[in-house]
């Protein structure tokens, strides 16, 4: 039996550190707000990850911290340096091993698709820019680390586009509107299948300061609100294309920077992952299934 932390109580914490359990470990859940979960040996401890000295202690002979908190969307460049940078100064001092997940944007908007982990990152955001800073101070450290990089989320409890944008307007049967273009193929990340490729990850035996991508299925946003239509026994509802404008218009301007992920097809290669970590994609409708619950 081994001993794990997990910083972050969102949908892929919560669920890496329910795997973890699963598998006989003893794991520490910990956020600002942990909350409690119902998850075997999981014990939820509320504190905070900027503390790295705090993190330590909940973290004293453990062999990974699994680093899944997020920062308000908003608040990026400010919030997340401060929790990764505990929580990394809290491996080192544990000799523990750092597993990082991570997203898409640092590779940029000019990134061609299928993205693959090989690729030199170009941020062309704010929030890529966050994400390339981090993932260099992880490698920085002087302790293993490995990222794992989703794209775009679906999953119960997951605050992503699509559960913000179209969710809300497919849920009361009305018209969703959606940015980018809604005919190019897209590549969705389960959060359980994302919390899978951490815990696989972090037995990996190979080198690590790599990253690995989550394995997704790859849909328009036309064909997943399509899909999402069928399994709320609903007619599939009009789509309509919103502006920059509009975005700044409903409160949501932190995502015109990110609006070209939609704009073209954005495909992930996980071969790695399956080849290496024996990590495969969930079926596009049980992530959707898993969203409605």
């Amino acid at each position: 039996m081994s001993h794990y932390v997990v910083v972050g109580a969102g949908p892929v914490g919560r669920e890496t550190a329910r795997l973890l359990a699963e598998e006989g470990h003893s794991v520490i859940l910990t956020s600002r707000n942990a909350g409690s979960i119902d998850a075997g040996s999981v014990r939820a401890v509320s504190s905070d990850a900027t503390d790295a000295a705090q993190l330590a202690g909940l973290a004293k002979a453990a062999d990974a911290i699994f680093m899944c908190a997020m920062a308000a969307y908003h608040r990026w460049p400010t919030d997340f340096f401060p929790i990764m940078d505990g929580t990394v100064k809290a491996a080192e001092q544990v000799g523990a091993r750092l597993l990082v997940a991570g997203n898409v944007y640092g590779y940029g908007a000019g990134a061609a698709s299928p993205l693959t982990p090989e690729m030199e990152p170009d941020p062309t955001s704010r929030k890529g820019t966050t994400r390339h800073i981090m993932w260099q101070r992880a490698l920085r450290s002087n302790v293993p680390a490995i990222e794992v990089r989703a794209s775009d989320y679906l999953g119960k409890g997951a605050v992503a586009y699509f559960s913000l944008l179209a969710l809300p307007s497919l849920l009361k049967n009305e018209p969703v509107s959606f940015l980018g273009d809604p005919d190019v193929a897209h590549a969705w990340s389960f959060t359980k299948d994302t919390a899978k490729t951490l815990v696989a990850a972090s037995r990996y035996t190979g080198e690590w300061g790599r990253a690995f991508h989550v394995p997704s299925q790859s849909a328009s946003v036309r064909e997943l609100v399509r899909r999402f239509a069928v399994a709320l026994r609903i007619d599939v509802p009009n789509l309509q294309r919103l502006t920059s404008a509009d975005l700044d218009g409903i409160g949501f301007g932190e995502a015109v920077e990110m609006a070209y992920l939609f704009e073209k097809p954005l495909l992930l290669d996980a071969g790695d992952t399956e080849k290496l970590l024996g990590v495969t994609a969930s079926s596009l409708d049980a992530m959707v299934r898993d969203t409605l619950s």
